[in-house]
């Protein structure tokens, strides 16, 4: 072999040499990559609630299940089971301009935007760039200690890849927080309709109350101008006119003490409604509202509806995330790099195809020193994620709570409605029986007064146990996450419990 061949052999070599080694810190990246794995975070441990046998205003004791999370599943138009055609006008009205439904719609869009920027970060950047510098010294284009003018068009392209899960788990941990924006706005949403149809039924039982107390006020009149004319004429004391002029004075303080709740109330719902209060009005009440009766079935699986339960759980999971999150960040970051474009010194060159230019490139960082940053991110992540799994085990047992309350109170309620149905049929035979011998003289006006008093008394209280019966009944389907309705009757009946897994333990049905 000649000397100039060996020296050509040699130069090749040496070409190929230089080319390895500045390829020497992309292939330990990719190496290193494949010998590192994605960080597990470790399984939070169940907080786990101590669930009953059974409900203490059940008769009998089916097990419990594990109910898998179903808030996605119809609540129905539970509202209309009270056939109020004003009531479910309110409810529609209130959907579309309630301001808190409103913020927790911005919530959950501003939620999901974030998701989509989250999910952006993984994806290729793609830019354009172009410049025009003038510099001098070893990083112009001629290397020279005179000026020189560089322009620069081209485009420019980065990806980060994702080895150690940093990205997919910011961006499960975005999806988790839309989630559960999602769920909070469907908790809103069923807590509006509560709000509206309790506070609407209160303001009728407050109106059937006035024209019952002013019913009342009529007839303590009419006793009033009888009273005055026998006292007029000598048959009665000025005591006993005295006695029925304080019954009305009371009667009419009551009425108007009515008539401000009833004000109260209606700016109550206009609220609720997002309307101004001044003007605001609701139509008179077509009839009573009826009371629905819960059907016996109704299994307790529902409870995997309520949202703020499937929120929180949304909650823990995007925390648990996070955590993740945190803990790739002690990994290094790797990212690919490109651009193409033109580099010239003259402008009028720019655009030439020998003023072409190109580079790729992998930056691999690595903090070595942070003051700590890190571990402090991580051990945050850990302390949110801890919070989230107490708020999530506090809404289970407050959930429960509030299913063991309602039931309660309905259960109570009807034996409370039965026994005063029977004091205001006494009640009202004790009036008659009264006025008839007050008039025949045989009893004084005491009795007469007493009477009429004790019949106000016990029909007022059968309309507040009444509406308690209906605030109740909805406060039972807002603790259930819905109603029971036709819309919702189907997937009840298709939610089968999945026993091992999911997140709540189901109650039993409700009879």
């Amino acid at each position: 072999m000649s000397a100039d061949s060996l020296m050509a052999s040699f130069d090749s070599s040496a070409v190929h040499v230089r080319r390895a080694v500045r390829l020497l810190p992309l292939a330990a990246a990719l190496v290193l990559a494949g010998c590192m794995g994605t960080p597990v975070v470790p399984q939070p441990a169940h907080a786990g609630v101590p669930v009953p046998t059974r409900f203490s205003t059940e008769t009998t004791s089916p097990l419990w299940t594990t109910a898998a999370p179903a808030e996605a599943q119809p609540r129905g138009a539970w509202w209309q089971s009270f056939a109020d055609p004003i009531l479910t006008d309110l409810v529609e009205r209130a959907a579309t301009g309630n301001t808190s439904l409103q913020e927790a719609a911005a919530r959950l869009a501003e939620a999901r935007a974030l998701l989509r920027s989250a999910d952006a970060n993984r994806a290729p950047q793609l830019g354009a760039s172009t410049g025009v510098a003038r510099q001098a010294g070893a990083n112009t284009a001629s290397g020279g200690p005179v000026p020189a003018t560089l322009a620069t068009a081209g485009l420019n392209v980065s990806y980060e890849l994702d080895l150690f899960g940093r990205l997919s788990q910011a961006s499960d941990a975005a999806r988790l927080d839309a989630q559960a924006r999602e769920a909070l706005l469907q908790s809103t949403r069923l807590m509006v309709q509560a709000d509206v149809a309790q506070t609407y039924l209160q303001l009728r039982a407050v109106q059937a109350e006035r024209a019952l107390v002013q019913e009342s006020l009529d007839a303590y009149q009419g006793t009033l101008r009888l009273t005055q004319r026998r006292y007029q004429a000598g048959d009665v004391a000025e005591l006993d006119l005295a006695r029925v002029q304080t019954e009305v004075a009371a009667t009419e303080s009551e009425a108007l003490a009515l008539e401000r709740q009833q004000v109260l109330l209606r700016n109550a719902l206009a609220v609720l409604l997002g309307e101004v209060a001044t003007g605001f009005t609701v139509p008179p009440a077509p009839a009573d509202a009826a009371l629905p009766a819960i059907p016996a079935g109704v299994p307790g699986t529902v409870l995997a509806r309520r949202p703020d339960v499937s929120a929180a759980q949304a909650a823990v999971l995007a925390a648990q995330a996070r955590v993740g999150v945190a803990q790739a960040a002690w990994f290094p970051a790797v990212t690919l790099t490109g651009n193409g474009g033109f580099a010239s010194p003259e402008l009028g060159d720019l655009f030439k195809w020998s003023a072409r230019s190109w580079g790729i490139g992998a930056l691999l960082s690595l903090p070595i020193f942070d003051g700590g940053q890190r571990a402090a991110q991580e051990e945050g992540a850990r302390a949110r994620l801890e919070g989230a799994m107490a708020a999530h085990k506090g809404q289970v047992l407050t959930a429960f709570r509030e299913v063991e309350d309602q039931l309660g109170a309905l259960r109570l309620l009807a034996g409370q409605a039965e026994a005063q149905e029977r004091a205001v049929q006494s009640a009202r035979r004790a009036t008659q029986l009264s006025d008839s011998r007050y008039r025949n003289g045989l009893v004084s006006q005491l009795e007469l007064l007493d009477a009429r008093r004790s019949e106000l008394r016990n029909r007022r209280q059968a309309l507040q146990v009444r509406t308690a019966q209906q605030t109740a009944t909805v406060g039972l389907i807002r603790a259930l996450g819905g109603g029971w309705g036709e819309d919702a009757s189907g997937a009840l009946a298709s939610a089968a419990p999945v026993v091992g897994g999911g997140w709540l333990a189901a109650a039993p049905p409700v009879r």
